[in-house]
């Protein structure tokens, strides 16, 4: 059993990281550190935020200040705000590992940006980011909670089609936006057209983690990538509807078996985080939808449909739901720290 922290324990994925680790089988929350919180017990300190009560024994376990020399734990979780992220998170970096959510150091050269089941080889980064930086432990980041969804189901259709081009609209759940979010005010009976520095998160973020390791770097796909984000009425899970281009000719009952088929790494190792199918296709017309899909493999399952042809044979469209705080944030990062135990890096 290794020994955990969560830095920024008290947020929206904060709180999803105490729920998804207070049962998990290799990893023990040790550790919660938040900012104005510090001090308190956790149940004085977080308003949680949906139907889950954690064990009393979290519950009751005091939030400490960020004080990364005198902390120890095996590994630490972060999901702080950008911002604060980009000094606090190199400073748990030079002593400890760190896994984080946030978008600070995501497009860093030497840092990885990984989902397990797409580009697990890109770990090889960290050889490069120790002797860069000097430090002692390792930053590994997952991504945008919208590009997670999206580059699950681009990846497998890119390796046997090539994708050209991409063009998604997004439908975003209020969860994104963290706690206490978006106003109530805003949002009920309203769609908002703009998320800040959201579409170009999802282009850049999808381009590296379909790109390919070459000579220590990640060299970015040489794909087009078009984003509208837009934030919606929604709890959790985000919606994302898709157009293709391809060089090869692709044909919608083709493109679902090789989704249907896609495994990675964390399916071959059975990970206690992997969903069985990372990817889950219906074949019903108006699925998926947020309230029926977004738990799929416990969360951790990007789940497609509405798979139809575009304008010619070297087109597709189809509609995505995958959970933004599971998948596109403390699952995803889970699961990263389980792959990459199984595989050696944390001894990098």
């Amino acid at each position: 059993m290794f020994e955990v922290g969560i830095i920024g324990v008290t947020g929206m994925v904060g709180q999803q990281y105490v729920k998804l680790l207070a049962e998990h089988p290799w990893f023990k929350p040790k550790v919660f550190i938040g900012g104005k919180s510090a001090g308190k017990l956790y149940e004085e300190a977080v308003e949680w935020v949906g139907e889950y009560e954690p064990p009393k024994e979290l519950m009751r376990k005091q939030v400490e200040p960020a004080e990364p020399e005198r902390q120890k734990a095996d590994l630490f979780f972060s999901c702080l705000p950008s911002e604060v992220a980009r000094e606090l998170e190199a400073k748990y970096a030079a002593i400890h590992r760190v896994i984080s959510d946030a978008s600070a150091y995501r497009m860093e050269p030497d840092v990885p940006l990984i989902i397990p089941e797409v580009n697990p080889d890109h770990l090889e980064l960290l050889r490069e980011q120790r002797k860069r930086r000097g430090w002692k432990g390792f930053i590994v980041t997952g991504p945008n909670c919208t590009a997670a969804g999206l580059v699950m189901a681009l990846k497998p259709l890119h390796d046997e089609f090539k994708l050209k081009k991409v063009i998604v609209a997004t439908l975003q759940a209020v969860s994104g936006a963290g706690y206490p979010g978006v106003s109530s005010l805003l949002i009920i009976d309203n769609v908002i057209p703009y998320i800040k520095k959201e579409e170009e998160k999802v282009v850049v973020e999808s381009l590296k983690m379909l790109g390919t390791l070459e000579n220590g770097k990640v060299k970015p796909a040489n794909i087009m990538i078009a984003a509208m984000c837009h934030r919606v009425p929604v709890l959790d899970g985000h919606l994302e509807s898709v157009y293709i281009e391809t060089e090869r000719p692709i044909k919608p009952e083709d493109a679902k078996e090789v989704l249907r088929s896609f495994k990675g790494k964390p399916q071959e190792l059975k990970l206690p985080t992997a969903p069985e199918n990372p990817i889950v296709v219906r074949e019903e017309d108006d699925r998926p939808q947020p309230r029926k899909d977004r738990n799929a493999g416990n969360g951790m399952s990007t789940v497609v449909g509405r798979i139809r042809k575009g304008i010619d044979d070297y087109s597709l469209r189809f509609t995505l739901i995958s959970h933004n705080t599971i998948r596109g944030a403390a699952g995803n990062a889970i699961l990263t720290a389980e792959l990459m135990y199984k595989l050696g890096y944390w001894e990098v």
